[in-house]
């Protein structure tokens, strides 16, 4: 995690300059593996020390970065000094890389990359995350699998930088869904099929009586009375819904476990179905609230009429919407958590939404509206199963799990496993989160099996192997020489190329830690097994002198370290054996 070297050079730096160190700091980036011009491991991007508002021509800049160069000199940390294009390079001393690298790696363990200077000084934060949100009784479709995957990483990174982190999952458990699901569990429903399998029954409810509801206004109407009785409180309607939403939560936590993914707390829109009237209430005092002639209740947001700003709060008989639960929700939270940030994580089709939603807060008179954030992420097209369209989070979950198992079953390498279903199932799901991860997280992608479970290339099948692959090294060798090692065996390029790509670690957590996007660290992980698999061939262990085994064994151990750290903070289990 550039192991105190860029605060080193940043203190020469400091002298020459005469600024502060920690000026300097986020000036000096380690130099990515596969642009590396004469090996320097260091840069100094000299337009980022210039004042902003001066037009620097490219000459002027190359000849002040000479200038600076030749004002700064080599001593036990740096081993030369050079310019690039508007760049000072720094190469550090090659022994004092090796061990200092290793040893940091070894000695910080899952906090490496998260010590650095770089997070020195940021406050500790409370930061909720809202995420996964499905609907109770309708499809767990893949947007839901993407905010769940997404939030998650969210959630793991903040916590990891040592945030405190509320994870919550906001059922879409109110509405007049439940008025069509009260209606049609009364006409089409069996207790002992929801008690079996909840998720599943509720579901095949949901879409007859939806079709009843299309053809016959007396169902309709029906849906509309029950979820009125909802909203009034009636205890023979709310029971029934009590049922739907326990039965869910229950399932709903069994299939979270699966993917490795736990909340602090399930909330929903039903908490706040009393709260929301009082939001009515604040915007009605406040003047904001106007009555239309269809009876329905709307806050015009930007004042003049403009109809592309008008936000629907109440329908018109009195019953809240999806805005004026939100609204209600992030007060509840405020005055429940006291939180500095809050992040809702759902696709791109929420974004006006969201605006209106953290608009009309500030216009009630709550400025900590500016601390809630909307991350968005795009559509997903063609993920189905042998089945067809996914209707269930645990369809997935059984699709990734039989295919990794087919996989696994043809490949011959594959090693006899104690528990190959849940093996299948960790790599499986690697293969899918890097998949998702690899690119913007606001872009659509096509969906494709074939290319998420490619054994080659860049796909999370390859970091599981690459990263099992280490792990059966160090069982095959580890005991006689993971004691000490001699860094003067490390000098080849293979091993200098991944000490240097260590070096990066703490600048893609931070990266990732400024914009959220996890494909900062996906790109880096991925480099690191490449890096990892041309290394394994050229650096053997095995009939090497001790000294140069156990050296070599350090490595190999300091990269599986921190690919494990790295998948663990995506929301993957690394796998010892596959």
């Amino acid at each position: 995690m550039a192991c105190g070297f860029r605060r080193a050079i940043a203190c020469q730096l400091s002298r020459v300059l005469n600024l502060p160190p920690e000026n300097l700091i986020t000036s000096i980036s380690a130099v990515p593996v596969s642009q590396k011009e004469e090996v320097a491991d260091f840069q100094l991007s000299v337009d980022s020390l210039l004042e902003e508002d001066n037009d620097h021509s490219r000459p002027d800049i190359q000849v002040q970065a000479k200038r600076l160069a030749e004002k700064l000199r080599c001593d036990t940390v740096v081993s030369e000094i050079s310019t690039g294009q508007r760049t000072v390079n720094f190469k550090i001393n090659r022994e004092l890389l090796t061990k200092t690298v290793l040893l940091q790696v070894i000695e910080d363990g899952s906090k490496y990359g998260l010590k650095s200077e770089l997070f020195s000084g940021l406050p500790r934060k409370k930061i909720v995350v809202e995420f996964s949100s499905p609907n109770v009784a309708k499809k767990f479709h893949v947007g839901h699998l993407r905010s769940t995957i997404i939030g998650n990483f969210i959630a793991n990174l903040k916590e990891a930088l040592g945030h405190q982190v509320i994870r919550i999952n906001y059922l879409g458990d109110w509405g007049m869904q439940f008025g069509l699901l009260g209606t049609g569990f009364q006409l089409f429903g069996y207790e002992e099929k929801l008690q079996s399998n909840p998720l599943q029954h509720l579901f095949e409810v949901y879409v007859q009586v939806n079709k009843e509801a299309a053809d016959d206004k007396s169902v309709a109407k029906s849906a509309r009375e029950f979820f009125q009785r909802l909203e009034l409180g009636d205890v023979q309607a709310l029971s029934l819904w009590q049922k739907f939403r326990d039965l869910s939560i229950e399932e709903y936590v069994r299939v979270y476990k699966r993917l490795g993914v736990y909340f602090d707390e399930y909330s929903g829109e039903s908490f706040y179905r009393e709260k929301s009237q009082e939001v009515l209430k604040l915007l009605e005092s406040k003047g904001l609230l106007l009555k239309t002639i269809k009876g329905t209740a709307v806050v015009d947001l930007s004042g003049n009429g403009d109809p592309s700003s008008i936000c629907t709060v109440m329908r018109s008989d009195g019953t809240s919407l999806y805005a004026t639960r939100d609204l209600a929700a992030a007060i509840d939270r405020m005055d429940k958590y006291n939180f500095d940030t809050m992040i809702y994580v759902t696709d791109k089709g929420q974004k006006k939404h969201f605006q209106q939603v953290f608009q009309m807060l500030k216009i009630m008179g709550y400025d900590w509206a500016e601390r809630c954030q909307h991350v968005p992420f795009g559509v997903v097209q063609g993920m189905k199963t042998r089945r067809g369209d996914v209707t269930f989070l645990e369809d997935v979950l059984n699709e990734i799990q039989l295919r990794m198992l087919q996989n696994m079953a043809s490949i011959k390498t594959t090693k006899e496993l104690k528990n190959p279903q849940e093996t299948a199932e960790r790599v499986g799901l690697a293969a899918l989160i890097i998949q998702d991860f690899k690119g913007l997280l606001l872009s659509d992608y096509k969906f494709s099996w074939d290319r998420v479970f490619q054994s080659r290339g860049d796909t999370g099948v390859f970091l599981q192997y690459t990263h099992a692959r280490l792990h059966s090294l160090e069982e095959t060798f580890g005991c006689g020489y993971l004691n000490d090692f001699n860094t003067a065996c490390l000098q080849e390029p293979q091993s200098v190329s991944i000490l240097q790509h260590l070096l990066r670690f703490d600048e893609v957590l931070y990266k990732s830690s400024q914009d959220l996007q996890p494909r900062h660290i996906v790109s880096y992980l991925l480099t690191l097994s490449h890096l990892a698999a041309v290394a394994h061939k050229t650096l053997q262990i095995k009939d090497s002198p001790p000294e140069v085994a156990g050296a070599r064994l350090h490595l190999f151990k300091a990269v599986r370290s921190v690919l494990g750290n790295g998948m663990k903070l995506l929301g993957i289990t690394p796998v010892c054996r596959m």
